[in-house]
């Protein structure tokens, strides 16, 4: 069952997650946003954790594409178009982090 869900979510195998992940990507360009900057820290301890052990200048990275984004969207505007394509909305940066924190709390759970 868990590999049908994974066929059925993954981009490369299924073409309406592919459309999803376009759509979304396309979104995130046009604010300057990366994928990673949605996660809420206030809304899950785990996130929270993962940036406050992530370096001063990725967390700093991350509220800087926040204000961007939020000064954008106030104005009804989008980024240039030269710089949406310079965007990557899907380099992550706090997956990595956020898997070392949820096993290293819940092990000690």
């Amino acid at each position: 069952m868990a590999s049908l869900l994974q066929a059925i979510v993954d981009p490369k195998r299924n073409w309406f997650a592919r459309q999803h992940m376009k759509a979304v990507s396309t979104r995130l360009r046009k604010y300057g946003l990366r994928y990673d900057d949605l996660y809420d820290p206030y809304y899950d301890v785990d996130i929270k954790e993962a940036l406050n052990r992530l370096p001063k200048e990725v967390v700093d990275a991350r509220h800087a594409r926040l204000k961007r984004a939020i000064d954008l969207s106030m104005k009804h505007e989008y980024l240039p178009e030269d710089l949406q394509a310079m965007q990557t909305p899907f380099r992550s940066y706090l997956q990595e982090m956020l898997t070392f924190v949820s096993a290293f709390i819940h092990d000690k759970s």
